[in-house]
């Protein structure tokens, strides 16, 4: 029997990111694999009957993006809130909410999410500023980073927690001068408390709120018809695979459960989320997940941490003193004994760590502990990772090639073009350090491989703007360093890069003869569009597994 492809796309400029063969014309595919990578005029030889040609009408076709730090379910779940994401003034909130609520009078508690830091000018968002919103229903917001979340006062009076409450002192419950709580908490610690008397935060409380909230109960009908829709978005986006950055083995049944009936459109690692109260026998359930989920479609293998919180709530571990709170670092949820203790018993077993690491002191804390567990274990290719990385120390750049550590960063966290739009972020942190903030090439010029993502929901899960973002990026003031990033580069950073992060280079993330059919077909040539016109680009199909999973 002859050669056969299911699917032959020609006629395209296709980015293989595969060195040994950059450039080619035409991809054919049979069942999930790719079959050829060349030229129009060769691929003529895979065509049969049933084959369905693509004219490419020389655009880019590319391996599908991998984005590398994501929340496929969380955010799946959060399409089901009040986006508040354009609100820029209280006001904006209050109308935004207000025609939410004439349109929705009955529910129970109304939900938000998306919320700006900077939402008041010099003041801080309170339950009283809530209040003349809605007073006689839960109102509760979450902030664009899932690090804050601010109520109202029948909220806290629903929780129990108007005054105050004993939590974990990785959580804050910002308390007024007379003894109440203002509205405001901060990291899951704090806000859990809260989210768990509301059926809809169910999800949110269960992965971010601690051992408390572990037996919550989750409608998983519901979250199926919201993750589809999430699944949709992403297919529409060209994403083929995701590294999940929250998980436990009951959301890597879910997501191996959504392949069995065929609704899974895209790859996704799914870590074993490990929390300040987790024991060492604890960790008998990721290395359980190894050994349950290892498909192409569905697979685990890190353990996934949170060293520090964010800068803008100032819960991001620094070196030195908040340029706005003096006498104030912040505090890391690890010590560094703890760490080291929990790193290098993950390493022991074989997982690859994955840490949340914002200010330069996590960073460094977090490196501090894959030295220690490499030391303890001996060397192997661990491939560990640390995630955000905004603000670091130049002592601690030539320590992730020296480590072999993964630098996994977000183009769209960046403020790009500051000063015309404000950013809270960079008043934290002062002037002095916006050199060593979000610093992508001083990262990649030390020799560390960058895999891009977008933390979403945090952020548009779109790859084009994340792209956009990586070239286009404007420096806060003069005389700061450029770190925008070549095409090469960033693509590189949204494919191979982003596979080798999971130790699967060896079967997606190039367009290469063998490997896996994950493809996106983008509207126009990458390589000849203007970068100031890049973000008008979109996928026109999208390919996963050998299944067109989103055709424009």
């Amino acid at each position: 029997m002859g050669q056969s492809a299911s699917i032959i796309i020609t006629n395209a400029h296709v980015f293989t990111a595969d060195p040994a063969n950059p450039i080619a014309e035409a991809v054919a595919i049979a069942d999930n694999r790719i079959v050829f990578v060349g030229s129009n005029t060769d691929a003529q030889s895979w065509k049969t009957s049933s084959t369905r040609m693509i004219d490419g009408q020389e655009a880019t076709l590319m391996p599908g993006f991998i984005d590398s730090h994501y929340h496929l379910l969380l955010g799946s779940v959060e399409l089901a809130y009040l986006q508040v994401g354009d609100a820029k003034t209280l006001s904006d909130l209050h109308v935004i909410i207000s025609q939410h609520i004439n349109k929705n009078p009955d529910e129970f508690s109304y939900n938000a999410t998306g919320l700006s830091y900077d939402i008041l000018t010099g003041e801080a968002l309170t339950r009283h500023h809530l209040d003349t919103i809605v007073k006689d229903h839960p109102l509760i917001i979450m902030s664009f980073d899932g690090h804050t979340v601010w109520v109202n006062t029948r909220a806290l009076e629903i929780a129990g927690m108007l005054n105050g409450k004993d939590i974990d002192a990785t959580g804050t419950i910002v308390m007024d001068e007379d003894g109440t709580a203002t509205g405001e908490l901060r990291e899951s610690a704090a806000y859990g408390h809260v989210l768990v008397h509301f059926p809809a935060w169910g999800r949110v409380a269960k992965a971010f709120g601690g051992n408390a909230f572990a037996d919550v109960k989750i409608d998983t009908i519901r979250e199926r018809e919201y993750l589809r829709e999430g699944l949709r978005m992403a297919a529409k986006f060209g994403i083929t695979s995701v590294h999940n950055m929250d998980g436990d083995m009951e959301q890597a049944n879910f997501y191996a459960g959504m392949d069995d009936i065929g609704d899974l459109t895209l790859r996704v690692s799914v870590p074993y989320s490990v929390k300040p109260y987790t024991t060492v026998q604890d960790l008998d359930e990721a290395v359980d997940m190894i050994r349950t989920h290892q498909s192409d479609m569905v697979h685990a293998g890190q353990a996934k941490f949170f060293m520090d919180g964010v800068i803008e709530s100032w819960t991001g571990f620094l070196l030195d003193d908040y340029n706005d709170r003096p006498d104030w670092k912040g505090e890391a949820l690890y010590s560094a004994d703890h760490f080291n203790r929990m790193a290098a018993e993950c390493d022991k077993r074989g997982l690859q760590i994955t840490v949340h690491a914002i200010g330069d002191a996590a960073v460094r804390r977090t490196l501090d502990g894959f030295e220690y567990a490499q030391k303890q274990n001996g060397r192997r290719d661990s491939r560990h990772r640390v995630e955000h990385i905004e603000l670091i120390h130049p002592d601690d750049l030539p320590r992730f090639a020296t480590l072999g550590v993964i630098a996994a960063m977000q183009p769209l966290h960046s403020p790009i073009d500051y000063p015309a739009t404000a950013d809270v972020y960079l008043e934290r942190i002062g002037q002095e350090r916006w050199h060593r903030s979000f610093a992508w090439q001083y990262v990649r010029g030390a020799g560390a491989r960058l895999a891009f993502g977008s933390d979403w929901s945090v952020v548009s899960p779109d790859p084009i703007l994340g792209i956009n973002a990586a070239l286009n990026r404007k420096a806060w003031a003069y005389g700061l360093p450029d770190h925008r990033q070549s095409l090469q580069d960033t693509l590189m950073s949204y494919t191979y890069d982003g596979a080798y992060a999971e130790f699967m280079e060896h079967k997606k993330g190039q367009l290469k003869v063998g490997l896996l059919a994950d493809l996106v077909l983008l509207s126009e040539n990458l390589f000849t569009t203007p970068n100031d016109t890049i973000k008008d680009i979109h996928p026109v199909m999208t390919i996963c597994d050998g299944r067109i999973v989103y055709e424009a």
